[in-house]
């Protein structure tokens, strides 16, 4: 939930095909029978919100380190891992899912001092590893193999920070997944560890030339909740390196007046320092301080925390700064550095119908635009003249187009759901694009398509939904499908190539995603249709997809499977819920489904602007109790459900996922599954193995397949 970006070349998956067969073969399989564990209850756990008790009988499963929950945890693993184990074709999905994952795998480069570096998979490896290779020619070396952090691969490198001169870094490594994480300094010359190690939360390391750096950290919970802790106040720290974490000077943010989300950043120039605070996931303040006078204050700049704001730039002049106030897409606005406060900024770049996202790279400003889920891509110059557009292969998704003042170059990563994500390099000068790095992956894209569709959902509004599939295929309504959404945060689900995906194309399925409310895909107006007591416009949007879906013979309920992850996997839980028979496979992953007690946990309070809160009034009590889906289960024949969830997912904890699976157990009144598949040594969804990977995404074909009597070509 967090706002955090990623490069597109991390959360871009590549896939590959060989086979030939556009038609599913169904068959109808055996029921393999279950026995649940029994989960006590206890019914004396209830609680009052505005005159109306709750009853919460497995709120023992919140304690995520009691002996009781392990032991469950490992009862409820077995049962899961039996039934998947009578699967007959799961070893078959295994062997070709490792076989598709088995190709080298690239970072877009980066230049840092006087190395390029990059990310580098050569398979099968468990996490990618960083090389570097020097400046003007030279043998490419490893810098650093996250591969040892662990035997297991289990232990991720998740950041990576440079001085300004290259000659220093700071690296973020986390363990099992967790969003607590150990931040490393080490010599990037010698690639030795100085012996700076500190504990930090939802931050990285902020260079101020090589002696120290900035970073924003939280209280540590007490032992014994670590990952489940909720975490309140973070401010921003600066670590003189060589110094103990304890002794590091608080630049910003008291106990008095708290904030839950701070960050800060430092110009190019190290001149000036930003500071960005949050209290919610979306809206926020913005500062800044000027470095180079001794002891100068901390100036606002945004206070209200009404809008989104972010520095793209700065010159002598000015600071570049895209905000939403007063434009749902975004705009582009200069604010003199002099007195940066909102009366004085000026429009660069203004307000189209498309969703705004600026970076800057060789003192040029890339503008990417969304339109219907798709991007297009302009550079600018610091005037607010439009120098080109960039000319991309296709209609997809373009991400990167990052780079310093002085680089000559940029690069970007396209990809869609029929093209593999390949690296391209940009000269900045002259915008000829080439290809830097293309996926070696036995795969043609010529023999997919998708294709965009509109459907009207409850209230009439229209909704943007792309599907995926094999040329060829008919549409009889006999197709398995699978339909993935998110509707939240302003998330937006734009096109990408999946590894994992081929396994469901090439035994004749369907993917299916589309773009809900909630999400950013048309700016604010988009995500506020989709927040507080207007949460059911987003379940209705994702009812009216499947609904449509059957309509035109893509598929039928009885060969759908639905799937979303984190706000996501509440979708999911709150679809099945509030109609059972939508679909006949769900896949709710590390979903947030205990509505009236999320905010009670980590840094869960800061999603309120999405949600709101049982606290907040009796209203929105009673708005969030009538979707809630742990509250909402009742005895029905649920469709074949497979809950996911990781035991270090310290963002969205697991009890939410222990708490729902244990209600529908006891509540499935059908004769299908209902299991959880609980990861251990993982977090909420980045840095797992690839090991991990591939057993989760064999085991989600599996148990979709064999429910819906898919007879796979394996």
């Amino acid at each position: 939930m967090q706002r955090i970006l990623f490069s597109a070349a991390f959360i871009v998956l590549l896939f590959a095909c060989n086979n030939k067969s556009n038609e599913p073969t169904l068959t109808s399989y055996k029921n393999i029978d279950v026995k649940y564990p029994v989960t006590k209850k206890d019914t004396t756990v209830k609680d009052d919100y505005f005159g109306t008790s709750v009853a919460d009988p497995y709120r023992w499963l919140e304690n995520d380190t009691s002996k009781e929950t392990a032991d469950w945890v490992k009862a409820e693993n077995e049962v899961t891992q039996n039934y998947l184990s009578q699967i007959p074709f799961r070893a078959g999905i295994k062997k070709r899912y490792e076989n598709l994952f088995n190709y080298e795998k690239y970072s877009a480069p980066f230049h840092q001092g006087k190395h390029t570096y990059y990310y580098k998979n050569t398979g099968l490896q468990n996490q990618s590893v960083l090389y570097r290779e020097p400046d003007g020619g030279g043998a490419a070396e490893v810098f650093l193999d996250p591969n040892t952090f662990s035997k297991d691969g289990t232990t991720s490198l998740a950041g990576m920070s440079f001085s300004k001169d290259g000659s220093m870094a700071a690296y973020n490594i986390s363990e099992g997944g967790s969003d607590w994480q150990k931040l490393v300094v080490m010599d990037a010359v010698t690639k030795k560890q100085t012996g700076d190690t500190l504990e930090i939360k939802f931050s990285g390391a902020s260079w101020k030339g090589n002696d120290g750096f900035y970073y924003s950290n939280y209280e540590r919970p007490k032992q014994g909740s670590v990952l489940s802790g909720k975490n309140e106040s973070h401010k921003l720290y600066y670590h003189k390196l060589g110094t103990p974490q304890k002794d590091d000077k608080l630049i910003y943010g008291s106990d008095a007046a708290p904030v839950r989300y701070m960050g800060g950043y430092l110009s190019e120039d190290e001149k000036w320092l930003f500071i960005s605070t949050a209290n919610e996931t979306y809206g926020g303040a913005l500062f800044v301080q000027d470095l180079a006078k001794p002891n100068s204050p901390v100036i606002p700049i945004v206070t209200d925390m009404k809008n989104n704001h972010g520095i793209v730039d700065v010159d002598e002049n000015y600071f570049y700064i895209q905000t939403d106030k007063d434009a749902p897409t975004g705009k582009l606005m200069i604010a003199p550095v002099a007195d940066p406060k909102p009366a004085n900024w000026k429009t660069l770049i203004d307000a189209k119908p498309e969703v705004l996202n600026v970076s800057s790279a060789g003192g040029t400003l890339y503008c990417t635009y969304l339109k219907d889920a798709v991007n297009k891509v302009y550079q600018y110059d610091h005037t607010g003249k439009q120098i080109r557009e960039v000319e991309l292969p296709g209609l997809g998704t373009a991400g990167g187009f990052g780079a310093k003042k002085e680089e000559k170059e940029t690069y970007y990563v396209f990809t869609s759901y029929v093209n593999p994500a390949t690296i391209y390099k940009l000269d900045i000068a002259s915008g000829k694009t080439e290809v830097y790095k293309e996926s070696k992956v036995q795969f043609k894209p010529a023999d997919f398509e998708s294709k965009q569709v509109f459907y009207t959902s409850k209230d009439g509004t229209k909704i943007p939904m792309i599907i995926t599939y094999k040329k060829g295929i008919e549409l009889n309504g006999k197709n398995p499908c699978l339909l993935y959404g998110y509707g939240g945060f302003s998330i937006s689900l734009t096109p990408y190539f999946s590894t994992s995906n081929i396994i469901l194309l090439e035994n004749g399925g369907i993917f299916a995603v589309p773009n809900i409310r909630g999400g950013g895909e048309y700016g604010e107006d988009w995500h506020n249709q989709g927040i507080k007591m207007k949460k059911q416009n987003v379940f209705d949007d994702f009812m009216a997809a499947a609904q449509y879906l059957v309509d035109n013979k893509y598929t039928s309920r009885d060969m759908l499977a639905i799937e979303g992850g984190s706000n996501g996997g509440l979708l999911i839980g709150a679809c099945i819920t509030q109609k059972p028979d939508m679909c006949k496979v769900a896949f709710p992953a590390v979903g947030v489904m205990d509505m009236l007690r999320y905010h009670k946990f980590t840094a869960g309070a800061g999603w309120a602007y999405d949600y709101g809160t049982s606290a907040d009034s009796k209203e929105m009590f009673e708005y969030l109790y009538h979707y809630s889906p742990v509250h909402n289960i009742k005895p029905a024949s649920y469709p074949a459900t497979m809950v996911t969830t990781a035991d270090h997912d310290d963002r969205v904890v697991p009890a939410h996922s222990f708490k729902f699976a244990a209600t529908m157990q006891e509540n499935q009144k059908g004769t299908s599954p209902v299991l959880i598949r609980i990861e251990t040594k993982a977090g909420h969804g980045a840095g797992r193995s690839t090991q991990q990977t591939i057993d989760e995404q064999t085991d989600k074909w599996s148990f979709m397949f064999y429910n819906l009597g898919v007879k796979t070509s394996y």
